[in-house]
């Protein structure tokens, strides 16, 4: 396994409309993309993708269904109103399990376990160092 930490400098390789597609349900990208799969469990917006993951991923599957409905003489905001709450219950799961989700998609890159949760908790730290320390110096002086 690569131990390797992304930093957010480096330039990163996005992959094309149908590898992404693929990385949608599940794919294991080339190893060209790896630091775009960091990129893509680690950044600022990561549950917001993994909220479009959801959706992408059960598109087709709503699709049907919403013909299939109306198709067997449903009203349409009975079939709209089914598809929706199916969806929020999508969104729910989705995001209940998005930490473990993000590290198996690193691990079936080749990353170490929990090193997308490491990578959050590092970026973290560093951009809040500055605030800690405020917090520090204000309200817990040191004891002398």
């Amino acid at each position: 396994m690569v131990e390797a930490r992304y930093d957010g400098e480096m330039a990163v390789r996005r992959p094309h409309p149908l590898w992404w597609v693929f990385y949608q349900y599940n794919g294991r990208l080339p190893d060209r993309y790896r630091e775009w799969v960091v990129h893509d469990v680690t950044c600022r917006t990561w549950l917001l993708r993994v909220f479009v993951r959801g959706l992408v991923m059960v598109a087709p599957i709503v699709i049907v269904l919403f013909a299939l409905l109306l198709w067997l003489g449903h009203s349409w905001p009975l079939a709209a109103g089914s598809i929706a709450l199916g969806l929020l219950v999508n969104l729910r799961y989705s995001l209940s399990y998005s930490e473990e989700s993000a590290n198996s998609r690193l691990v079936r890159h080749g990353f170490p376990p929990g090193h997308a949760t490491a990578v959050r908790a590092q970026r973290y730290a560093e951009a809040h160092a500055a605030e800690d320390e405020r917090y520090r110096a204000a309200y817990r002086p040191t004891q002398e």
